[in-house]
């Protein structure tokens, strides 16, 4: 073999040498990669050990803008149709009047409506024999049933003690659950939540400064129940009924005023 044909085989096998060491060094670092990849991401995943939880509490307190109430028409006659027609000419009258107070009729609403047989029990003569002998009972339909419940909105709570009177002059059945609320109660809540995050964040420097550690993120964070706790709200609920005969005087109905708590619970990482 001359000279130059073996310069060029050494040549042909330097170059292979060299193009599998550079594949060699291209797979290790992809698979140093995907290792050091699958570190961090175990690693963010891997739950946190050294954690502090703290609580905190918000509150608002807001004077209520709407006021709710329901009222019923219950009428009984011989048949559902003769019952029904009863029932709605009343229902009418209490609507046109409670609209003509200005109530829209988007804050009108009915909640529940029913028809059914109303029964008497009937028991029959006794047959004076021996031994004496009763025949039983048996139930006897009477007529028919039909009532209608509307819950009315009020959007001036100023009205709302008027309102209550008109219903119970144009004989409504039984008047219920008059409430105070506010309207927009999601920001009202939202306000509530604020104060609770940045009492639990006030807690949280406190008490890391105590156990000599540092604050980091923020791993965790859970939030309560928003309810709100109501105060002077007028009849508390309780069912009124009011006839023609009663006085119209409009009541008095203060609307106090609504507190909205929020608690929070804030889990941070420590070091």
């Amino acid at each position: 073999m001359d000279p130059l044909t073996q310069n060029n085989i050494s040549g042909n096998q330097k170059r292979r040498l060299i193009n599998a060491m550079i594949t060699a060094f291209v797979l290790l670092s992809a698979f140093l990669a995907v290792l050091t990849l699958n570190a961090i991401k175990d690693s963010s995943n891997s739950p946190a050990t050294n954690v502090i939880a703290v609580n905190g509490t918000g509150e608002v307190f807001a004077v209520p803008d709407i006021a709710t109430l329901s009222f019923s028409v219950s009428e009984t006659a011989k048949t559902v149709g003769e019952a029904q027609d009863i029932a709605s000419k009343k229902i009418n009258s209490i609507l046109d009047a409670v609209k003509k107070m200005g109530i829209e009729d988007r804050d009108i609403k009915t909640i529940g409506y029913n028809s059914y047989p109303k029964y008497e029990y009937s028991q029959t003569v006794c047959v004076q024999t021996y031994p004496n002998y009763c025949p039983p009972g048996k139930q006897v339909l009477t007529g028919y049933e039909v009532s209608q419940t509307i819950s009315v909105k009020v959007r001036k709570t100023a009205d709302a003690g008027a309102v209550l009177s008109k219903v119970g002059e144009l004989d409504a059945s039984n008047i219920s659950g008059l409430d105070f609320v506010i309207d927009d109660l999601e920001a009202v809540q939202a306000e509530a939540r604020d104060k609770a995050v940045q009492d639990a964040k006030a807690k949280a420097k406190v008490l890391a400064k105590s156990l000599g550690v540092k604050l980091n993120k923020i791993v965790n964070f859970y939030e309560g129940s928003d309810q709100p706790v109501y105060y002077g709200m007028a009849l508390e609920g309780k069912a009124v009924s009011m006839g023609r005969d009663a006085v119209s005087t409009p009541p008095q109905v203060p609307t106090g005023e609504n507190k909205i708590v929020s608690s929070v619970t804030i889990t941070y990482e420590v070091e």
